[in-house]
């Protein structure tokens, strides 16, 4: 009997993955709290990290519309051969040709020019500027969003990792059932279906534990696929560690009023609003006169011994009085946009609210459930051990052993499921509020 019982084990243990084949190292396994998935996520998720590069792609733009307002500077050399045409210039001298012989002419060049006043680009380069927060912004949401996703994938793994304890505990307490029933039937004192029942139990034990393994094993793909780590990793997360956050307030205006302060999607929606609102003043300052300065000095001459320097600089004014109504039709354009903004703007507030509540909701629906959850472990934990006693004491059958069974491994489940709701609402709910970096 002995004998039989190991090499069982042994052929559960190799069926379920927890043997090594013989030859081969098993990959080091890697812990990993909810907080270091949400921050792996955050840092190291797909759409966080391209959010970012267009992000950092809208501050290098930002800088390149920076360079109106730098002095622009251009120099030149040139070395040519020609003839003039007197004529051309209205030159007539007695004497001489109308086209004079060929010669060779230098020149150097430096030239330099600078806006002193231009309001419209003034303008738009605050807008720029308004622009490249807002993408920022988004890249913040956008890790957010993978942060979301990586945390959601560890209580995935989370409760796969319960749902395997839970039935490796059923197997246990099915085969102690199953020797029970053997040596009932063996003594002459249990029907042989109670037997037949017993072991109908723990085969279906056994496949619960092979589902739950395969899906423990695919939820580690997941979260390995979600933070960036190799799929081969074999991650293992802290099930029973507690979920914590900061406390969530409990009078909802204030958790709305606290959100709207601290969502970075509402931040990056202002700031569009923002630079919008420059745009179309930029427009409208084209009416405005603009002020540049210009200079050059130059050096040129028919030979590299009698060159002579020249230079000019001054001062003008550039003022567009009518361009056939251009600028009236795009300050039209850009205050529809403007109004389209507003209004998305108007909605994502509303909607920051509604996820408030919503997560007030499923915070305080979660709670409810847990501590129902638990109740009914503790019931069904009742009803299993009275009716295995009752069962070894041959009083009853094996009907009411395998009632309870299924029904502490229903109230094992459900207890899982409450706590997955539960992580769930907690990091929902600091999402709501814009502090998802805040749970751990």
């Amino acid at each position: 009997m002995i004998v039989r019982r190991s090499g069982a084990l042994a052929a559960c243990l190799v069926m379920g993955g927890m043997l090594p084949a013989e030859g081969q190292t098993p990959p080091q396994s890697v812990t990993m709290t909810l907080g270091q998935a949400l921050a792996r996520g955050r840092s190291s998720g797909l759409q966080a990290a391209l959010a970012q590069l267009s992000a950092e792609g809208t501050r290098v733009r930002q800088r390149e519309q920076g360079a109106a307002l730098l002095p622009q500077v251009e120099g030149s050399g040139t070395v040519q051969r020609q003839t003039l045409n007197l004529h051309e210039f209205g030159l007539s001298i007695p004497g001489f040709p109308a086209v004079t012989d060929p010669f060779t002419l230098f020149r150097a060049r430096l030239g330099a020019s600078q806006v002193l006043f231009d309001r419209a680009t003034i303008e738009r380069l605050r807008a720029a500027r308004d622009t490249a927060i807002a993408a920022g912004l988004d890249a913040e949401r956008a890790g957010d969003l993978a942060a979301a996703t990586a945390g959601a994938a560890w209580l995935r793994l989370a409760g796969a990792q319960e749902t395997v304890t839970a039935r490796e505990q059923d197997s246990v307490t099915a085969f102690a059932l199953l020797e029970i029933a053997r040596s009932q039937v063996d003594a002459g004192t249990a029907p042989r279906i109670d037997r037949t029942r017993s072991e109908t139990r723990a085969a279906a034990v056994r496949v619960d534990a092979a589902v739950a393994r395969n899906e423990r094993d695919r939820a580690r793909l997941d979260l390995a696929r979600a933070v960036d780590l190799p799929p081969g990793t074999p991650v293992v997360v802290s099930a029973d560690a507690p979920i914590t956050s900061d406390t969530f307030p409990t009078d909802i205006d204030a958790a709305v009023a606290l959100a709207r302060s601290h969502r970075v999607d509402l931040a990056a929606e202002r700031a569009r609003q923002v630079a919008m609102q420059r745009s179309l003043t930029a427009i409208k300052s084209e009416f405005i006169p603009s002020i540049a300065a210009s200079g050059f000095v130059q050096t040129s001459g028919t030979g590299i011994d009698s060159l002579a320097g020249t230079w000019n600089i001054g001062v003008g004014l550039s003022w567009s009085l009518f361009d056939g109504f251009r600028r009236e039709r795009r300050v039209d354009e850009q205050r529809l946009r403007l109004d389209a903004e507003s209004r998305r703007l108007h909605d994502l507030e509303a909607q920051i609210e509604t996820d408030v509540r919503e997560a007030a909701l499923d915070l305080a629906s979660a709670r409810d459930q847990l501590a129902l959850a638990n109740d009914r472990v503790r019931l069904a934990e009742e009803e299993l051990s009275e009716a295995r006693e009752r069962f070894a004491a041959g009083v009853t059958g094996s009907v009411e052993t395998t009632n309870a069974q299924s029904e502490v491994a229903a109230a094992h489940d459900a207890l899982i499921q409450a706590r997955l709701s539960a992580g769930a609402a907690q990091i929902n709910a600091a999402r709501a509020i814009g502090l998802l970096s805040n749970v751990h």
